[in-house]
């Protein structure tokens, strides 16, 4: 009932009437913070009335007991939990902002119990989400100077009257003004006139104060004794996120207040305070007390944000200072401990790495700064590989980082360039590229493009082998097939040229409308040139040659009779469109700039029709040569068919001559015929009858004759006769040796 019948609505809008009746408009807010509080139809029938605007303005009227602020400021919060757009629009008008500069003023000044504390900080939030709207009048109503002012308290003296008075508590609630003035500080900086205001005041110099450990900072010692250890760590880590946003727009003031030497001096503090072995988290509050894990994360994110500018005189001043070193230490140093793979790890690497690649991109002494450590780092997460890319804890950001690290610290310095070579740097950015998802490839393809400038590069490459066999050269021409395929290429099934009036067009950038673009803007023949893999592969094969490359099959060398021609392609495809450009535009071309287009397009099709021809020779050739091979296969087939047969016959004659016994009789017959066949015959029929006598005897003398050869030599034998066995043995007998001669007589 209460929420049909407007009564939220009707008790706003009665406010304007209770002007001098305090008691009923407090009895009045009361009822309208208990109707917002419950109901998500009230609190849009208050803010289609102004609701917001009406209580904002209203909340300074004099109250002794302060009730009409707090109850005001509650309906404010119940507004903003059902619609924090409208409220916020609501609420930056000027008067409104005036009315919060008060209200925030009167309670920062006046307010000490608990609930005024609150109520400031309540106030603040309000303020905040005011700051976010671009079209917030914060500085005209010069409620930002106030809030700067208050931001820099206590760090730096002031005579400004807004802080003479001021007295901090330095409790839980001051701890959170603190932090919300620093979030302010962020979110005004969008605007040029904030900056300005920024620089008179010193906010930079305040940042930094807060920004500086405390053994090296006497200065905020003596401004923030009284916050404890947990509230000095979180005021810190706020600093150095506003610090974050702020250094890049304001690098003049962050050079002449020594930014680089105090986040250095934090680094140093960081890592001797063991900060790698922390247990970091995403929050600043919950990223352990303690630890200096978390304000070293922050603080490579300052440097990132600062080098990231390009400002060369930051970048000098970092690299003056040893920066590079020390960063490569420290990326190592956690590295080499155990368990650091966790999320605020891998984004301190790969933030580290970002780092060395905008020190080290643009100039050589710097390439030659990181060295042969800078190399072994590289390599280092290069074998890691991308098994872990979709991890979800920041491997895919390391990976990319350590490519582009690659790309801007060693290729362009031929002494880092051969030492990352001789580690088998261009290997593993194979390996990489390899196992890598789609995303990675236009990174790595980039960083061996410009690899390949070092002569020693091309045999790393051309020797290099994946875990299948496959080369290199066969690896780019299969990522060329795919990305034509990812981009709907006309090929046939071998990969020929099937149209050749548009050989390397997409389908989806001819179904694109034909429109005519800004001489400023890329056409769409240019553009694809940066956003598909083609052109780098291309560009890598010109440096690897078109002839005598490894491990290509047929469908290879069809692919690669249309790359050697893509430059061509691509000049015809670009003439075309303006072509079509010039038509769409209604102009008309002189007759010889008429011919010249007519004749670039034609060069550019018959050049595609040669290529087409040079493809089905290729697959000729090699429809020849798979017939020579079938046909040799099938006569392997024949032979091997044919010694199977002849095996078989002679296990069925083994068999047979060895399982029947007439057959065994024939062949043994014929074994012993043929052994007597062999054996040889006696010259003379009588010498088979003449029986064998041994003469064995000492020889006696020895005499030599004239003759040569044995007949020549005379022997005297003392003779003794052996019988056969079995014959009659004859009583010894002593008799006189019987001497014979070897010579005939």
């Amino acid at each position: 009932m209460l929420e049909r019948s407007d009564l939220a609505q009707t008790l706003l809008l009665s406010m304007a009437a209770l002007e001098n009746q305090p008691g009923i408009k407090l009895q009045l807010l009361q009822t309208l913070q208990i109707l917002s509080s419950s109901s998500d139809m009230n609190c849009a029938s208050i803010l289609q009335a102004g609701g917001a605007e009406t209580i904002c303005l209203h909340m300074n009227q004099p109250d002794p007991n302060g009730q009409v602020l707090f109850h005001s400021s509650e309906i404010l919060w119940n507004l903003l939990e059902r619609g924090s757009t409208e409220v916020t629009a609501q609420l930056s008008s000027m008067e409104c902002v005036i009315s919060l500069k008060e209200a925030f003023l009167h309670l920062l000044i006046n307010g000490f119990r608990h609930s005024d504390l609150q109520l400031r900080n309540d106030l603040l939030v309000f303020t905040t989400l005011i700051a976010g709207n671009p079209n917030s009048l914060l500085i005209e109503s010069l409620f930002a100077k106030q809030l700067v002012v208050y931001a820099t308290f206590p760090e730096l003296k002031s005579r400004n009257p807004l802080v003479s008075n001021l007295k901090l508590s330095y409790n839980n609630e001051d701890l959170k003004m603190k932090k919300m003035l620093l979030n302010l500080l962020v979110l005004m900086s969008k605007d040029l006139a904030a900056l300005q205001l920024y620089k008179e005041e010193r906010v930079l110099l305040a940042v930094l104060m807060l920004v500086r450990p405390p053994a090296a900072s006497p200065e905020r010692r003596s401004a923030s004794r009284q916050w404890s250890s947990a509230q000095q760590e979180e005021v810190q880590l706020q600093a150095l996120a506003t610090l974050c946003s702020l250094a890049p727009i304001m690098l003049e003031d962050y050079m002449s207040c020594q930014g680089n030497a105090v986040l250095l001096l934090l680094l140093d503090w960081c890592v001797a305070q063991d900060a790698f072995f922390g247990q970091g988290h995403s929050s600043p509050v919950a990223e352990g007390r303690g630890r200096r894990k978390a304000q070293m994360r922050h603080c490579i994110r300052v440097l990132r944000s600062v080098t990231s500018s390009g400002e060369e005189s930051v970048n000098q001043d970092l690299c003056d200072q040893g920066t590079i070193n020390q960063l490569l230490g420290i990326l190592m140093q956690m590295e080499a401990s155990p368990d650091e793979d966790d999320l605020v790890s891998l984004e301190i690497k790969s933030d580290i790495q970002l780092i060395l690649s905008a020190l080290c991109e643009r100039d050589m002494h710097r390439k030659e700064l990181f060295g042969s450590e800078g190399v072994e780092m590289a390599v280092h997460f290069l074998k890691k590989g991308s098994d872990k890319f979709y991890s979800g804890l920041g491997h895919n950001k390391l990976i990319l980082s350590t490519v582009d690290c690659v790309w801007s610290c060693i290729v362009g310095c031929y002494t880092t360039e051969d030492y990352f070579l001789a580690k088998e740097g261009a290997s593993l950015l194979m390996d990489l590229l390899s196992s890598s998802p789609r995303c990675v490839h236009c990174n790595v393809l980039a960083s061996l493009l410009e690899l390949c400038d070092n002569p020693n590069a091309l045999s790393h490459i051309l020797s290099w082998r994946d875990s299948s066999g496959q080369t290199a050269p066969s690896f780019l021409l299969q990522l060329w097939m795919d990305e034509e395929e990812e981009l709907k290429v006309s090929r046939d099934q071998d990969g020929g040229i099937t149209d050749p009036q548009r050989p390397i067009l997409g389908v989806y950038q001819q179904e694109d409308p034909q429109l005519s673009f800004p001489v400023n803007v890329p056409s769409a023949a240019v553009l694809e040139l940066s956003e598909n893999l083609r052109s780098k592969v291309y560009s890598i094969f010109c440096k690897l040659g078109f002839h005598d490359l490894p491990g290509l099959s047929r469908k290879h060398y069809v692919t690669l009779s249309v790359v050697r021609r893509y430059l061509d392609f691509k000049v015809g495809e670009v003439w075309e469109e303006v072509s079509r450009e010039l038509g769409l535009d209604g102009v008309r071309p002189t007759t010889p700039d008429e011919e010249a287009l007519s004749a670039v397009c034609k060069i550019s099709e018959d050049t595609a029709r040669k290529v087409a021809a040079e493809q089905r020779s290729i697959l000729e050739l090699q429809e020849k040569e798979d017939i020579s091979e079938e046909q040799l296969m099938y006569t392997e087939i024949k032979s091997h068919w044919k010694q199977k047969e002849l095996t078989a016959k002679s296990w069925d004659s083994y068999v047979s001559r060895t399982s029947n016994y007439e057959i065994l009789k024939e062949v043994k017959a014929q074994r012993e015929e043929y052994i007597e066949s062999s054996r040889p015959k006696p010259e003379h029929e009588e010498a088979a009858v003449h029986s064998t006598e041994l003469i064995l005897g000492k020889v006696m003398s020895v005499e030599r004759t004239g003759s040569s050869g044995p007949a020549g030599v005379k022997l005297k034998l003392a003779r003794t006769s052996i019988k056969a066995s079995g014959q009659d043995q004859a009583a010894p007998t002593t008799q006189d040796p019987e001497y014979f001669s070897t010579v005939k007589d």
